[in-house]
């Protein structure tokens, strides 16, 4: 459980830090946060309190005696008519009183073959409730990780969002220019006018889409709908993964894969809990008690009497009606399925890795297409622009080259995108959410 705290909380340093209005959140900060006030890495926490805290109590119950302790008290008030044989004539006594007490201390020793496994097992079911709290930090973790890129991703499209109205505008005003002097149509002004209209109203839609983004980022990390908060402008990029070394960390540190392969400890420790049942259990008892009585009637008065009385026993079953052949019979079948279960999930994760690692590989490569797409695009644009400023070009020519260079710009950043998030999923299916590669930084460039 150390452990486990040590790995929730050890980018949490003094004091808590939550992201004010308007205050700088980097994705590290972010992480923080969540990692310090996400409900579903609390629950994660919780649990494995919860299976520490049955372990040592059934530790108890399997390894320490049993131990209970009793006093009593009684009294009594009757009327009593005694009859003796060496005198005929009867003996009453009227209001006779009598009294008792007791003290008891017994305790009781079972000893069963069987506990030493059940302690194993509870040892492996410990791991498997930790491994479920990890799952949980480092699918915390990754989807912050993606929350903040895909802000990020989403203010970076609004900025250019506001570049092609930037264009529009500038092409509206030079259509209305035009169309003043009468060197142009009124047509091409109100067609100017169309997609500018057109262009503004695409700029509010991305303004809804960058609400939404920063409420699942806040939702994450626990925080208020809406916090508000100045995210970075860039995604960075790890260095070049090999698809070898994740695959040969996921099957080391993967934890989901890890689950798998302690459950099938625990079907094979639960067969063994089986076998062992059938071993004799010794079972022993010890008890210390004081006893004592008073009476006003018969011979004697009073009785005391105190002591040890202890022994054993020893118990085998020989026979249960098949019934313990069967639940062994049954384990080893629970046992074949876990070891099944490990070979598919181990396919399952390998095939994983390989198809992001093939998404992630593939948008590398085109990243360096949409850079020299991006800039043709906005050499033409600016190309068109003058153009068009100077009257030799129609707004047809500028339209095309403005639309070309929204669409390299939203491929540029988005492609970048998919590369981080590729990145992220890499690293999470590896095990190794928390070890980030140097960075590369990539920014969209900004007009003069």
């Amino acid at each position: 459980m150390k452990k486990l705290s040590l790995l929730l909380f050890m980018s949490i340093i003094g004091t808590s830090l939550y992201a004010q209005s308007n205050e700088s959140l980097d994705l590290e900060k972010a992480i923080t946060i969540g990692l310090e006030k996400n409900l579903d890495v609390k629950i994660a926490v919780e649990t494995v309190s919860i299976q520490e805290g049955n372990e040592r109590i059934n530790s108890g119950d399997y390894f320490l005696p049993s131990l209970d302790a009793a006093y009593t008290r009684s009294f009594s008030n009757e009327d009593v008519e005694q009859l003796f044989a060496t005198d005929p004539n009867p003996r009453t006594i009227e209001n006779a009183k009598s009294r008792s007490k007791n003290f008891s201390l017994a305790a009781i020793y079972g000893f069963r073959p069987e506990s030493f496994i059940v302690m194993k097992q509870l040892g492996v079911l410990t791991e498997i409730s930790e491994l479920d709290a990890k799952i949980a930090v480092e699918n915390t973790v990754a989807n912050i990780s993606s929350a903040y890129y895909r802000l990020v991703l989403e203010l970076q499209r609004h900025e250019v969002l506001k570049r092609t109205l930037d264009l529009s505008k500038s092409r509206l005003d030079i259509a209305e220019a035009q169309y003043s002097l009468g060197g142009a149509g009124k047509r091409d002004f109100l067609t100017a006018e169309v997609d500018y209209n057109s262009d503004l109203s695409l700029l509010l839609g991305q303004e809804q889409v960058i609400q939404n983004a920063r409420v699942n980022l806040n939702e994450l990390m626990a925080l208020n709908p809406e916090q508000q908060f100045v995210v970075q402008d860039t995604i960075l990029i790890g260095e070049q993964l090999i698809l070898q070394n994740l695959v040969e960390n996921a099957f080391l540190e993967n934890k989901t894969y890890l689950i798998t392969q302690r459950q099938e400890n625990v079907a094979y420790l639960q067969m063994k809990e089986l076998r062992a049942s059938r071993l004799p259990v010794i079972n022993l008892n010890g008890t210390y008690a004081t006893n004592t009585s008073n009476s006003d009637a018969g011979i004697l008065t009073q009785n005391q009497r105190s002591g040890f009385n202890y022994g054993g026993n020893i118990q085998l079953n020989i026979f249960n009606g098949f019934t313990l052949n069967r639940r062994i019979q049954n384990a080893k079948v629970q046992q074949k399925i876990q070891s099944y279960a490990v070979d598919q999930y181990e396919i399952q994760l390998r095939s994983d890795i390989h198809r992001a690692f093939n998404t992630y590989t593939t948008n590398r490569n085109l990243l360096e297409v949409e850079q020299k797409n991006y800039e043709v695009a906005k050499e033409s644009s600016e190309i068109a622009l003058e153009r068009f400023r100077l009257g030799i070009s129609s707004y047809l020519e500028f339209r095309d080259a403005q639309v070309n260079l929204l669409t390299a710009e939203n491929r540029l950043i988005t492609s970048i995108f998919n590369i981080k998030e590729q990145e992220i999923e890499l690293m999470r299916l590896s095990g190794k959410i928390f070890f980030q590669n140097s960075m590369e930084e990539f920014e969209i460039p900004t007009e003069d």
